[in-house]
């Protein structure tokens, strides 16, 4: 007969192991579930203020605009108010939309900008300086949506940023180590005077970064809404800036710029809803096509990141960004495809001359036969972007991208006002032939036109399963947003992993050119790369690859986290 307090003891034992065991399955913690509403964002202060946003009755836009702003205060290296970026918004009554907020070429801008009397390419002309800035659209988009969408004041949106920005925030090691490795270059493009995060000795993890001038600028926009930027001081300051710097936006380019209200780009995996991004950004064609592909295949018995399963995503994702190279734009100014890239029919098609046995040459892979082609000109594009992720109590979901393009943008501060410019100019096409950063290719879709939104690769997305949330996800990381973002709801969907689990999970990259395979080392075995690479396949490791922040909602009704550990990336919530 066993003792009463052995039988309490045995009890306590099992609970306990149970309780762990299902921890240890479901890749769960007490911090990364919550039961009212989550902010995964870049940066634990954004997250912070997100959640207060929340807290106090507001919904998932008010949240997301206050996390926007903060992270321009926070995370200067890609947060912003002088950069653009993407919006998809589901209601929890299953309302879909999707913003774009991406810069626009100055009405200055011409097709030949960035190339010299004998039509070479200017090094860095367009990544670094005044002349690589595109017009800002972050703080039109985040006035518009909250005009739409938004439930408290503007003014209580706006005011933890000027906290923030006015009494200062603690540097984490990763950014003090940033902004001592770009130094050189806030002295190099700004006028002398301007002294915006240069101090004689390095910065380090636990310093404050107070920003007056950005308190200042922020106010403007607090009291005076769109106007408080686009004109009045902040906007002649912006044009001083450029005529300082030889760049080109003028107070019309300022007073001009609108962001867009679209369409949403729809589809579906598996059983579940896909809701992306539609172009200007390629994300959103790029993810439900490579998805769509996927769908012919059983993942899960093919397993994770095994030989056959990185040989098939390859295959498709060599194919996919082919099609990118030819056929996406500003849909402004071109008649982007979309039906016919997401033909079912043209899909199966593309896979046709795939097989297992061996790797098909980049060579021999063009874009797809739609009847039309446009010649292949290059598009750069930076890796150094943000994505946050925000759900509610009612389950309104926000996903936004947005970035200033490289690290800190052009490296240009606005004297006066305290805030970095984009380098977005060079996210379009320059010539054709000139290899870029990434040896990613792009179409006539893509050459500079003034007032024109370039091509870009994010991928803000909301999945739904069974007409409720299921996900809310996306991720920076240049032409690698899009295959991450896939990896993602792969990871989750066919391998039942854990949100955490899905993002904390090794990646690899394929984009047509060039053809080799990039990867994380955590990604790919060795004797899966030796197996592949006597197919015929290339390999060439690199560090982490993108910042995924996502949320999931699981079907016993809760919340679960997953922030990027390769960055500085935190899950707050109630």
């Amino acid at each position: 007969m066993i003792h009463l307090s052995n039988k309490l003891s045995l009890f306590l034992t099992l609970t306990l192991l149970f309780t762990s065991c299902v921890k240890g399955q479901l890749g769960q913690s007490p911090e990364n579930k919550y039961d009212n509403g989550v902010v995964v964002s870049a940066h634990p202060e954004a997250s912070k203020v997100g959640v207060e946003i929340l807290k106090k009755g507001g919904n998932a836009v008010d949240a997301a605009v206050a996390v926007q702003f903060a992270l321009a205060v926070v995370y200067p290296i890609a947060g912003n108010i002088g950069g653009g970026g993407f919006m998809v918004y589901r209601s929890a009554k299953g309302e879909i939309n999707s913003l774009d907020f991406r810069e626009t070429a100055p009405a200055a801008a011409s097709r030949d900008m960035y190339l010299d009397a004998q039509g070479n390419v200017i090094p860095n002309l367009s990544l670094q300086g005044h002349l690589a800035v595109g017009v800002p659209g972050s703080v039109d988009g985040m006035v518009q949506a909250h005009q739409k969408y938004g439930k408290l004041k503007w003014s209580e949106l706006l005011q933890p940023a000027i906290d923030l920005a006015r009494d200062g925030f603690t540097l984490t090691d990763m950014q003090a180590g940033e902004l001592n490795k770009y130094k050189a270059d806030f002295v190099k493009y700004n006028q002398p005077e301007n002294k915006y995060f240069i101090k004689e000795e390095n910065w380090k993890a636990g310093d404050n970064l107070k920003q007056e001038d950005l308190a200042i600028a922020l106010e403007l926009i607090r009291d005076k809404g769109r106007a408080g930027f686009y004109e009045g001081r902040t906007a002649d300051n912006i044009v001083k800036e450029m005529q300082w710097g030889k760049g080109l936006i003028t107070h019309a380019d300022l007073k001009n710029y609108q962001s867009i209200w679209r369409k949403p780009i729809t589809g579906s995996y598996r059983n579940c809803k896909v809701i992306s991004m539609p172009p200007p950004s390629s994300g959103g064609i790029c993810l439900i096509q490579l998805l769509k592909i996927m769908e012919a295949y059983d993942l899960k018995a093919l397993g994770w990141n095994t030989e056959k399963s990185v040989q098939l995503i390859t295959e498709a994702e060599r194919r996919v960004y082919a099609d990118r190279s030819a056929y996406l734009g500003d849909p402004e100014f071109y008649s982007v495809p979309v039906q016919a890239l997401l033909n079912p029919d043209y899909l199966k098609k593309r896979m046709a001359n795939f097989s297992f046995e061996k790797a098909t040459p980049s060579s021999a892979i063009q874009p797809g036969d739609l009847g039309f082609k446009t010649p292949a000109i290059n598009v750069k594009e930076s890796d150094q972007t943000t994505h946050f992720s925000v759900v509610d109590r009612e389950g309104n979901a926000v996903a936004i991208t947005t970035t200033l393009n490289a690290n800190f943008g052009s490296q240009v501060f606005v004297q006066g006002s305290g805030f970095l410019l984009n380098d977005e100019m060079d996210d379009f096409s320059v010539k054709p032939g000139v290899p870029n950063l990434f040896g990613v290719t792009g179409g006539e879709a893509n050459s500079i036109q003034p007032g024109k939104r370039m091509l870009s690769s994010m991928a803000p997305t909301i999945l739904e399963k069974d007409g409720k949330l299921f996900m809310v996800v996306g991720t920076p990381g240049g032409s690698t947003i899009i295959t991450t973002v896939f990896q993602n709801i792969m990871n989750v969907v066919d391998h039942g992993m854990s949100m955490q689990q899905a993002v904390n999970a090794g990646r690899f990259h394929f984009q047509w050119t060039p053809d080799s395979i990039q990867y994380e080392k955590s990604a790919i075995d060795s004797l899966t790369i030796e197996k592949l690479k006597r197919k015929g396949y290339n390999f060439k490791s690199r560090a982490a690859m993108g910042r995924a922040d996502a949320i999931l909602k699981t079907q016993w009704g809760y919340y679960e986290a997953g922030a990027d550990k390769r960055g500085d990336d935190k899950a707050e919530g109630w």
